[in-house]
């Protein structure tokens, strides 16, 4: 669904399925620019998700998530480390790049919002008296 919310995001498509990850296209857009990639999506449920370039416009492409239990909640850990194989690429990407990370980790936290809202705090006598 990273059309829906995630800035750039043109398209994407899911292929590969199996029980420990899929292949993923995306499609990657800002006026004139579009980019297509295919990235194996492994996984390791509920602790990680890890993301690897398999076919594009990258020498490499490698990126995680991680996520450990927190009171009320978890802590996402992400990263992200790519090189595209266009030097030229690299200096129009590279110029933005701060910006663009900033847009999309913020997709996200909206996203998170949307998908999982923050529950109201019980205090221990609601939960005794069962309201």
């Amino acid at each position: 669904r990273y059309p829906e919310f995630l800035p750039w995001c043109v398209a994407t498509r899911v292929s590969g399925r199996r029980d420990d990850g899929f292949m993923a296209e995306m499609v990657i857009g800002f006026k004139l620019f579009r980019e297509r990639y295919v990235s194996r999506v492994d996984l390791d449920r509920p602790n990680r998700i890890d993301v690897s370039h398999f076919k594009g416009p990258f020498t490499h492409l490698r990126n995680h998530w991680i996520f450990e239990p927190a009171e009320g909640g978890c802590m996402v850990d992400f990263s992200v480390d790519f090189a595209f194989r266009s030097h030229l690429m690299e200096k129009l990407i590279g110029a933005v790049f701060h910006e663009a990370v900033r847009r999309m980790v913020s997709a996200f936290e909206k996203r998170a919002l949307q998908l999982y809202p923050p529950q109201p705090w019980r205090q221990p006598a609601d939960l005794l008296s069962g309201d």
